[in-house]
C-alpha cells in the first residue's frame, strides 16, 4: 500500500524486451536504501516487485498485462519516473490510500502556468468518470492529487511548485500518457451498493 507521495525522481538506465514481458533496471538511491529481493516499489505508480538489488539500482519485471494497462511500455532508458516504497504501517497517511494498480491511462491535454501553480488538465477514459469528483482524490503517475474540476472525459489539477519540480509531472507534455488509479474506496462502495440493490427488500432490513 502507498500514499502517492513521491520519494524521489529515479530513471530507467536498462530495458531488457522479454518474449511476453520486460525488465526495468532502475536507479533510485532513496527506493533502494534497504531493499530486499520481493520488496515492493511504486514506479510511476504501478507497484513492481525487486528481483536483484546492487548499490542504488534495482531491476523489476514487467507482464505483458501491466505493460498494456500503464504508461510502462512507454519507457526507455534515460526516462525519468516517480519513484515511492509501501507506506509502514502507523505512519502518516500523507496522501490517501493508494494500491499502485493502475486502472487506465491518460493524456496530457494542456497546460496552464500561473505565478504560483500550474493548471494540468488530463483526459479520463471512458468509465472513469464516475469515480471522479471535484475536491476528490485521484492518482496521476503515481503522485496523490486533488481533483480541481471534474468534466465526462477529464479532469483538472493543479499542481504547486514542489510537485512540479519533485516529481514527472513537472515535465509532462500535452500528448504524453499518465498513469491513473481513482480512489479504491469508491469502486468498493459502488460495488456493495450495487450488490445492496440486487438483494429482496426483506433481506435488506434485516
Amino acid at each position: 500500500m502507498f500514499t502517492g507521495i513521491v520519494e524521489e525522481l529515479g530513471e530507467i538506465t536498462a530495458v531488457e524486451n522479454l518474449p511476453d514481458a520486460s525488465r526495468f533496471r532502475l536507479r533510485g538511491p532513496v527506493v533502494t536504501e534497504g531493499a530486499r529481493h520481493g520488496d515492493s516499489i511504486a514506479v510511476n505508480g504501478v507497484c513492481l516487485t525487486v528481483v536483484e538489488h546492487e548499490g542504488e539500482e534495482f531491476t523489476a519485471d514487467v507482464m505483458a498485462e501491466t505493460l498494456n494497462r500503464s504508461s510502462l511500455g512507454a519507457l526507455a532508458v534515460g526516462s525519468r519516473v516517480n519513484l515511492e516504497r509501501p507506506t509502514a504501517v502507523g505512519a502518516r497517511l500523507g496522501g490517501h490510500i493508494v494500491q499502485g494498480h493502475v486502472d487506465s491511462v491518460g493524456t496530457v491535454v494542456e497546460r496552464k502556468p500561473s505565478e504560483n501553480w500550474e493548471i494540468v488538465k488530463i483526459s479520463l477514459p471512458a468509465g472513469l468518470s464516475r469515480y471522479v469528483v471535484e475536491k476528490g482524490s485521484i492518482t496521476v503517475d503515481g503522485v496523490s492529487l486533488t481533483v480541481v474540476d471534474a468534466g465526462p472525459d477529464f479532469f483538472t489539477i493543479s499542481l504547486i511548485p514542489t510537485t512540479l519540480a519533485l516529481t514527472t509531472l513537472g515535465i509532462k507534455q500535452p500528448g504524453d500518457p499518465v498513469n491513473l488509479e481513482v480512489d479504491v474506496i469508491a469502486k468498493y462502495v459502488e460495488r456493495l451498493l450495487g450488490d445492496r440493490a440486487q438483494v429482496p427488500a426483506r433481506e435488506v432490513t434485516q
